[in-house]
């Protein structure tokens, strides 16, 4: 049965059910408190439902917010479900320090925080590096997106692909709340394009302490870009044990993705192009992306007393990934050239992370000592052809289809049978105190990671071992919060990134890379952050400030060789906000003022200079169970070049839910519109180091679901 013939029988079954009216009720909290430094439990929501009251700090497991000296906010899977989110891409376009592009060359979703990139294959899952999905993560395998500002190398150990200096984000899997749910839910994402889903998830056991939850989603055809069919197909099934002592989980995941006719970015040369129409694919219709993704994760904790507690993680993943691209440059009049590009990617990660927690008094002073050893192992089986570089022409603004031209211009391995061209073993070791005064008011961190970091490049063609890294840094951390009352919390912290050297590409705009396959040594950069919370118990905000600097890179094209050259230093402001400050009003929002500077004295590229968001959601007292909301997102300024800016852009979102009953189950209706005033607008350049792509963004696009509880 085909996904369109379950949409239409699952919708004549919801109508069938009956129109009587009602709220509809929440089926899905966690029933649980949270657990402070547990690797294990999640932080309960906040006031509104939109955010959580703490979230994952790396070594240190879940801690609360304003007892945390770092910024972060924690997005509930509520959000998600509310906003229809497809992806988690989705979900940070409510955060006012993120923003949402490309990967270089792919279709990877990529999220630029504090100015720097964070790679999708560079969150964590649960804790656990390296065992996502590349290049998107479906909205319905997860529960909290987390999303921490600043280096991690220190919390979370360097990230294996190279990313997470401006920040980290942490995936966690869903989990069987207290009641039982059976939701399935049926959706239009505009064009042709449906969806259908269910959530299911029980409790068992003398006192349900385990707990199982299963989520399968599905989604095809073509929405609102011309000729882009996007197909995808999800399972996540999650195990829980919620013990006194004894607390553990399992997660398995499947995910299935595929673009044809996916729109490329458009690489400028010279001035910036007129954006052509929102709904414009300049696509050719030979192009695909397709990635299939099977991960998983095993974690527990035990409390050998009242003081110690051991926990344990392992996980995987297996991934291949087949991409046909033709990716073009743009003349400043809207002429395109572009060639092909074929390569194919298998991937093998394992992932461990273990660790200790004891807590002890000293006089005055509370200790928490903290412990762990992480390792992540990576082989990556690679092959790419690429067409002659001479191109063919096509135009941004009247899309001419050609014929697809013959890869063997520039080849590199076996498109059918790659071989391991990239082997990867990061290795640390970590210990922390975090010591309270005066009653908690006065809290202190200090600690370090030592870190062995492995890389080996292997020639396409032969696999023989080429160039390759090994060596080792300690990344030190200090952090201090005070909290002069119980609503405010004070905090400065020194943190270290530490980015494992790249390995220099192949091609860059056209030109090959005289050292391609040369793998760079490892970067380190450097954080200074004081801010300030507030908590009002149902309304919350914190404001900060800080600096980043971190060893730079970029492609010479007069040498043809990619090299670190230099450093990028970014100061910045943020204000977010977020709560329930008057009952049924619900507010996420915030600013971030950013100054970059690299060594030519210019702006980085694709860093834009003040960014802002504000999400509102009101439900309408006059009749129960309708919910309005609406969402403004404003980007200013982006480099391109040194003497080339990308405009300012803003993006106007609306949505309205009904909750009612239909035959005694809990029904809701959503319908949103984003992109609502139709603009035709670039909304990133790059994300990659020194890639000046451009991003188009998505029209008009319309979206409804209808979801039922029973």
């Amino acid at each position: 049965m085909n996904l369109r013939s379950t949409f239409l029988l699952s919708t004549t079954a919801v109508i069938l059910a009956g129109p009587a009216m009602a709220q509809e009720t929440r089926t899905t909290e966690l029933g649980e408190v949270i657990v402070t430094g547990s690797q294990v439990r999640q932080a309960p929501a906040y006031a509104g439902g939109q955010v959580a009251t703490g979230g994952r700090v790396g070594m240190f497991g879940s801690q609360d917010v304003m007892d945390t000296p770092f910024a972060f906010t924690s997005y509930t899977e509520e959000l998600a479900r509310n906003q229809q989110a497809r992806s988690v891409g989705d979900v940070l376009q409510n955060d006012p320090v993120v923003r949402v592009t490309k990967g270089f060359g792919n279709f990877q979703e990529l999220y630029v925080v504090r100015g720097f990139p964070v790679y999708s294959d560079d969150m964590t899952w649960n804790g656990l590096y390296g065992v996502l999905p590349r290049q998107f993560v479906a909205s319905e395998l997860v529960e909290r997106v987390e999303v921490f500002h600043g280096p991690t190398a220190f919390l979370n150990g360097a990230a294996p692909g190279g990313s997470n200096v401006g920040g980290a984000i942490n995936l966690t899997p869903k989990r069987a709340g207290s009641l039982p749910l059976n939701r399935v839910t049926l959706g239009w994402d505009g064009g042709d394009a449906l969806y259908a889903a269910g959530d299911f998830s029980r409790r068992f056991g003398e006192n349900d302490e385990w707990g199982g939850r299963l989520n399968l989603a599905a989604r095809d055809g073509e929405a609102t870009i011309d000729r882009e069919n996007r197909e995808l197909q999800v399972l996540g099934l999650g195990v829980d044990r919620r013990g006194d002592r004894a607390r553990f989980s399992a997660d398995l995941g499947w995910q299935n993705h595929r673009i044809d006719a996916p729109r490329p970015a458009v690489t400028p040369s010279g001035a910036v192009p007129t954006p052509p129409t929102a709904d414009i694919n300049f696509a050719q219709p030979w192009t695909y992306t397709d990635e299939e993704q099977l991960f998983g994760v095993v974690r527990g904790e035990f409390d050998v007393n009242d003081d110690l507690t051991v926990w344990a993680a392992f996980g995987g993943r297996s991934g291949k990934e087949d991409n046909v691209l033709a990716n073009p440059r743009s003349a400043p009049d809207g002429t395109l050239s572009a060639y092909r590009f074929d390569n194919v990617r298998e991937d093998h990660i394992f992932s461990a992370d273990v660790g200790v927690r004891f807590d002890l008094t000293t006089g005055a002073i509370d200790h928490r000592i903290v412990a762990s050893a992480s390792q992540v192992q990576l082989r990556s089986e690679n092959a790419y052809a690429f067409s002659s570089f001479a191109g063919f022409a096509s135009n941004l603004y009247n899309p001419v289809d050609v014929a697809p031209p013959n890869p063997d211009f520039f080849v590199g391995g076996d498109l059918d049978d790659p071989l391991t061209t990239e082997r990867s073993r990061a290795t640390s070791f970590a210990i922390a105190d975090q010591m309270s005064f005066l009653d908690g008011r006065l809290l202190a961190t200090v600690g370090a990671r030592y870190q062995e970091i492995e890389t080996g490049a292997y020639d396409y063609n032969t696999g023989v071992k080429g160039s390759g890294y090994e060596g080792d840094a300690v990344t030190p951390a200090f952090a201090v919060v005070f909290k002069p009352s119980d609503s405010i919390s004070l905090y400065a912290n020194y943190a270290e990134a530490l980015v494992p050297g790249k390995t220099a590409p192949t091609v860059v705009n056209g030109t090959p890379v005289a050292n391609a396959g040369e793998v760079l040594d490892p970067f380190r950069g450097e954080q200074v952050e004081a801010g300030v919370k507030y908590d009002a118990g149902a309304f919350g905000a914190r404001l900060n400030v800080f600096r980043v600097v971190l060893a730079s890179e970029s492609f010479d094209p007069a040498t043809g060789v990619y090299a670190a050259n230099g450093e990028q230093e970014n100061r910045g402001v943020e204000l977010s906000v977020y709560g329930e400050p008057v009952e049924g009003l619900r507010l996420i929002g915030g600013a971030a003022l950013l100054d970059t500077e690299i060594p030519a004295g210019t702006s980085a590229i694709g860093v834009p200079d003040y960014q802002t968001n504000l999400n509102v959601e009101w439900d309408v007292a006059a009749l129960s169970g309708l919910t309005l909301e609406g969402r403004v997102v404003h980007t200013g300024k982006q480099a391109v070049s040194p003497t080339v800016d990308l405009d300012s852009w803003t993006r106007l979102d609306a949505g309205v839910r009904y909750a009612f009953e239909a035959g005694d189950r809990p029904v809701t209706l959503r319908a949103r519109v984003e992109n609502l005033a139709d603009e035709d607008q670039w909304v990133a350049a790059g994300g990659y180091p020194g890639a000046n792509y451009l991003t188009l963004g998505a029209p008009r696009t319309f979206r409804v679901s209808l979801s039922t509880d029973f």
